[in-house]
């Protein structure tokens, strides 16, 4: 029988691992109030003592066939948003520089938006299982703490359209508090692809754009290799209701960076089982907030330091 593009996918997903709660108890132990419950977290996830001493900032940058029919030229803006980044001008490189967080930026074919999901499907099955494979090799120079997040026009909308997809009433209200000019395309979508959902990796390929892919294997590729994750904007906080419906605990090495100020975010968050580092308001979903959050985080782990030196390594 011939292998369908997502079992490789499945099967990555069913390698998952749980945390080490043994680690998790003698590296925070005697830690109280969220900040103990973070380094427990991060103590159980990377099964050692929580340490922050390799983080990474992955952005994934994408364009759509949605966003192109609603506002051309979606290809030249997105790419000079990835080309501000390269140069260091983006209050993103500020927040990395600030707190010695390592940066990178991945250039999704820019210039072949996805197919507009408001007729078609975005991707094809092996078009995003590629797509989320490539995602994988974001963490492949090491690190011990990733950061994801998303660039492009129209990836709220992708964002927002898989979210409801496999949410279903549980976002409901939230959507319907969005503007016009998101919510339309979204209901256009969402009729056009009605009945994935019961798939989440077809969901995925057929509402998500390749950036919400990508950010997809990363998470699942941080679980493989015990990295702790933040998440930043509606992308990620997509990647990652695909990545729970494939597995009720998949997510859990992952953590919000910021908590943001769209409802629809916190919602998700929440529908996630999901907490946040901070909450701040920095709803770019650009990796900006998850960076803040990351350097919350390597300050936290210092001034807890001396009480780790009994944990295992």
């Amino acid at each position: 029988m011939q292998a369908e593009p997502f079992d490789d996918i499945r099967s990555l997903v069913n390698r998952f691992a749980g945390p080490d709660r043994t680690v998790s108890h003698i590296a925070a132990g005697s830690e109280t109030g969220r900040g103990g419950d973070i380094l427990r977290w991060m103590a159980g996830w990377s099964g050692r003592a929580p340490q922050v001493t390799r983080p990474l900032v992955a952005i994934f940058a994408g364009t759509h066939g949605i966003a192109e029919a609603l506002h051309p030229g979606t290809a030249v803006r997105t790419r000079a948003a990835v080309e501000a980044i390269a140069a260091g001008s983006t209050a993103l490189n500020r927040a990395c520089a600030a707190a010695d967080l390592g940066l990178k930026v991945f250039d999704l074919a820019l210039d072949v938006p996805t197919a507009d999901i408001s007729h078609a499907a975005a991707l094809d099955e092996r078009g995003c299982a590629a797509t989320m494979a490539f995602g994988m090799e974001a963490i492949a120079g090491g690190t011990d703490l990733l950061v994801l997040g998303a660039s492009g026009e129209g990836g709220e909308i992708a964002a927002a359209a898989l979210i409801a997809a496999l949410l279903g009433e549980a976002v409901a209200a939230d959507l319907a508090e969005l503007p016009q000019s998101l919510s339309k395309p979204i209901r256009e979508a969402l009729a056009t692809h009605a009945g994935v959902s019961p798939d989440p990796l077809a969901a995925l390929a057929s509402l998500g754009g390749r950036e919400t892919a990508a950010l997809a294997g990363a998470i699942m590729a941080a679980r493989l290799e015990k990295v702790p994750v933040l998440l930043d904007g509606l992308s990620a906080l997509a990647a990652a209701v695909v990545v729970k419906a494939l597995r009720h605990d998949g997510v859990d090495h992952c953590m919000l960076g910021d908590l943001g100020a769209i409802g629809l975010q916190r919602t998700v968050a929440e529908q996630l089982g999901m907490d946040h580092v901070v909450d701040m308001g920095i709803g770019a979903g650009d990796g900006t907030g998850g960076a803040v959050a990351a350097a919350a985080l390597r300050s936290l782990v210092a001034t807890a330091e001396p009480l780790q030196r009994s944990a295992p390594h």
